[in-house]
């Protein structure tokens, strides 16, 4: 029997663009020969994942996954919202959502990590969920959340069922872990997916996003015609409702309408160490189409 190299593997997963899992099988089952594998891939579908890999994937699912005191969230997209239906892309979301409690935060680490029931790892689990279902499919990003002692809370937006949505939250709470903070750490998930914050606190906005709001502001306030002294006040009380827009903390309490964030937090005895907010597709560029130009176009008019 021909030897079946790590290179061999190699270049056919280039080719084909097949889990690694699955070149090597192929290689073991044509015995070396890359036209062979090549052929036994295709007969089973899939290399048809190579075609599929360059097309947009901006719909998919947000998942997340809860232990004590740990949170993990992931974003796995897809081309089209059916495939969010499909009760094996749910099984692979859950499933990736659970691995990244132990992997951490980087994608490439949890797409390396063993698949449950496969003898593949999750990256190629997912290449072969592609050719199975027929469209390109990604691992995205990954967050998690642990606060140990304390409470890491979650909440799913739109869920199609337990932790499985399109807006997801996770939230950490440092303070006594009972059934009050659990559910002050939901109503805080709710609130984030809602008013969609940028920071947690004052000191932890962007610097160069600060700067920007200012330069505006500044500009918006000479257009007034006042004395500079009068403009860096007017500013600086914009920039407190700029705060009130983007900082967890500063904005008030979408339960109750009056309250600020930071208070409600401090009367419950706790403290909000992180928190994470995922939309899926925010940030991808979708691709549009007029398809009465494209048959304008391929007709030659």
């Amino acid at each position: 029997m021909a030897e079946i190299t790590a290179a061999l593997v190699k270049d056919l997963r280039e080719t084909t663009g097949a889990g690694m899992m699955d070149c090597k099988k192929a290689l073991v089952e044509s015995d070396g020969d890359m036209q062979g594998a090549i052929d036994w891939l295709r007969k089973k579908g899939l290399s048809a994942a190579a075609k599929k890999s360059g097309r947009v994937a901006s719909e998919g699912l947000i998942g997340i996954a809860l232990a004590p005191g740990k949170a993990a969230m992931v974003e796995i997209n897809a081309e089209t919202d059916f495939v969010a239906r499909n009760e094996a892309f749910q099984a692979f979301v859950e499933t990736a959502a659970k691995i990244a409690l132990t992997t951490g935060e980087d994608a490439e680490k949890l797409k390396a990590a063993p698949y449950p029931g496969s003898e593949r790892n999750v990256g190629d689990e997912l290449v072969h969920l592609v050719a199975t279902i027929g469209e390109n499919m990604t691992v995205r990003r990954v967050a998690v959340v642990e606060v140990p002692g304390g409470v890491v809370a979650s909440y799913v937006h739109g869920a199609l069922k337990p932790g499985l949505g399109k807006i997801g939250v996770i939230v950490g709470l440092s303070g006594k872990a009972d059934e009050a903070i659990e559910a002050l750490g939901k109503q805080i998930g709710m609130h984030v997916a809602a008013t969609r914050p940028d920071a947690l606190s004052v000191t932890e906005v962007d610097p160069a996003a600060l700067e920007r709001e200012k330069d505006v502001l500044s500009e918006q306030a000479r257009a007034s015609g006042k004395p500079e002294a009068i403009i860096a006040k007017m500013v600086e009380g914009r920039i407190k409702k700029f705060y009130e827009d983007v900082v967890l903390l500063e904005q008030v309490w979408v339960h109750d309408g009056e309250s600020k964030v930071k208070a409600v937090v401090e009367k419950a005895g706790a403290e909000i160490t992180r928190f994470v907010r995922f939309h899926l597709g925010e940030g991808i560029e979708k691709e549009t189409s007029d398809f009465a130009a494209e048959v304008a176009a391929a007709a030659g008019v």
